[in-house]
C-alpha cells in the first residue's frame, strides 16, 4: 500500500525491481478501474434515467455514494503501520491536506450533480463526446496551476476538441431522446460541458495537492492517495446528501423503484452497480494521477470514448449519426495530436537524461 509517488525523471533514483514490480501493479491496477468507471459508470446513470428513473441528485449521489468502500484500504494500511511501529499516526495526510480534500470533494459533489442532470436530457453517446472535452479544459488548467507546458500539439488537441463539440451543437434536433424538449436539451449540454470544465480543473487541483503533501520532505504515498480519496467521496457524497434532503429523493425512491421499467430489483441492483462502478472510476482517476500525472488521466479517460459510443448503441440503442461520428473524428484526433506530443516530449527527455548521465 506504501507505495512512493513517482517524481520527475531528473530527480528519480533507480527503484529496486520490487519497487518498479509494485509501480506498474498500481499503473495497471488503478488503470483497469478508471477504464471499468470510465464506461460503466454513464451507461448506468443513463440506464436509470431512459427506463424512469429521474431523481438527479439521487444519480449524482451515486457517483461518489460508494465512498465506504475505501474504507477497507485505509484500515487495511492502519493495521499494517500499526503492525510495523505502533506510534504509527491513524491518519498519514495532514490537517491542511485533508482540508483541501474537503474543499476538493465538494467541487466533486458540484460537478457530479452538473454531469447527472446534464446525462438526464442528453444521450451518453454524445455525453461521451462533450465529456472528452475535459482533456481541453485539463490541458489549459494544468499549464495555470501546475505549470505543465503547453506545446504546438496540445493546442491542436483544444482545437479539435472544442471544433468536435461545436460540431454537436449544431445539430440537436438528431439527437434529442424521447420526451425531451430542445430547451432541455440545450440545458442538458451545456451543463455537460461544464461538468467537463469543472473536473479539468480538478483534476489538476488534485495534483496541486500532491505536491503540496510532499512538502518538508513528507513521502506521498498510495495509503495518503487514498485517504485524500475517501475524504473527497466523502464531502462529495454529503454535498449531494443536502440536495437530495432538499429535493425529497430519499421518499420519493421506493415509489420510483416501483414505477421502474426493469421492475424494482432491478431498480436497487442499477443504483448499487452504478455507485461501484463510478467509485472505481474516481479512486482509478487519482490513482492515475498519483502513479503517472494530471495528463495522462485525462488522455485515458478520454481514450475509451469510442467504446462508450459503441456500448451506448448497442445496450442502449442509442442512435449513431454523422454528426457524432465527426464529433468523435475530431475527439480521436485531437487525442491522438497530444498523445504524440507527449511521447515526443518523454522520448525527448529520456535521450536528453541519458546525455547528460554520460557527461557526467
Amino acid at each position: 500500500m506504501d507505495v512512493e509517488a513517482p517524481k520527475d525523471d531528473e530527480q528519480r533514483p533507480a527503484p529496486p525491481a520490487r519497487g518498479k514490480a509494485m509501480q506498474r501493479l498500481l499503473v495497471a491496477l488503478n488503470c483497469g478501474m478508471l477504464t471499468l468507471g470510465t464506461t460503466g459508470g454513464p451507461l448506468l446513470s443513463r440506464l436509470y434515467f431512459s427506463k424512469g428513473g429521474h431523481r438527479k441528485w439521487l444519480s449524482a449521489w451515486l457517483e461518489t455514494g460508494g465512498w465506504p468502500l475505501l474504507l477497507l484500504p485505509v484500515a487495511a494500511s492502519y493495521l499494517r503501520r500499526r503492525a510495523q511501529d505502533p506510534s504509527a499516526p491513524v491518519v498519514l495526510a495532514p490537517p491542511r491536506i485533508l482540508v483541501a480534500a474537503a474543499g476538493l470533494g465538494l467541487a466533486t459533489g458540484a460537478d457530479d450533480f452538473l454531469y447527472a442532470y446534464g446525462l438526464s436530457f442528453v444521450p451518453v453517446s454524445t455525453s461521451a463526446i462533450l465529456i472528452s472535452t475535459q482533456l481541453a479544459f485539463t490541458v489549459l488548467f494544468a499549464f495555470l496551476i501546475v505549470r505543465q507546458r503547453l506545446t504546438a500539439l496540445s493546442v491542436n488537441a483544444v482545437a479539435l476538441l472544442t471544433v468536435g463539440a461545436v460540431v454537436l451543437g449544431l445539430h440537436v434536433s438528431s439527437d434529442r431522446p424521447a420526451g425531451v424538449t430542445r430547451g432541455q436539451y440545450w440545458l442538458g449540454f451545456l451543463l455537460t460541458l461544464g461538468s467537463a470544465a469543472l473536473y479539468g480543473l480538478v483534476l489538476p487541483l488534485i495534483e496541486l495537492t500532491y505536491k503540496r503533501a510532499a512538502g518538508g520532505g513528507r513521502v506521498v504515498t498510495y495509503a495518503l492517495v487514498m485517504e485524500m480519496q475517501l475524504v473527497m467521496g466523502f464531502f462529495a457524497t454529503a454535498f449531494c446528501t443536502v440536495g437530495m434532503i432538499v429535493n425529497n429523493d430519499f421518499q420519493a425512491m421506493a415509489r420510483e423503484a416501483r414505477a421502474f421499467e426493469l421492475g424494482e430489483a432491478r431498480y436497487y441492483t442499477v443504483l448499487v452497480w452504478s455507485a461501484i462502478l463510478w467509485q472505481f472510476f474516481f479512486l482509478g482517476a487519482v490513482g492515475v494521477i498519483f502513479c503517472v500525472h494530471t495528463l495522462f488521466a485525462g488522455i485515458l479517460i478520454a481514450v475509451f470514448i469510442p467504446v462508450t459510443e459503441v456500448l451506448a448503441v448497442i445496450f442502449l440503442h442509442e442512435k449513431f449519426s454523422s454528426e457524432k461520428g465527426v464529433a468523435l473524428v475530431l475527439s480521436l484526433w485531437g487525442l491522438a495530436s497530444y498523445s504524440y506530443g507527449e511521447y515526443s516530449d518523454a522520448k525527448a527527455a529520456k535521450k536528453k537524461a541519458a546525455l547528460d548521465a554520460q557527461a557526467s
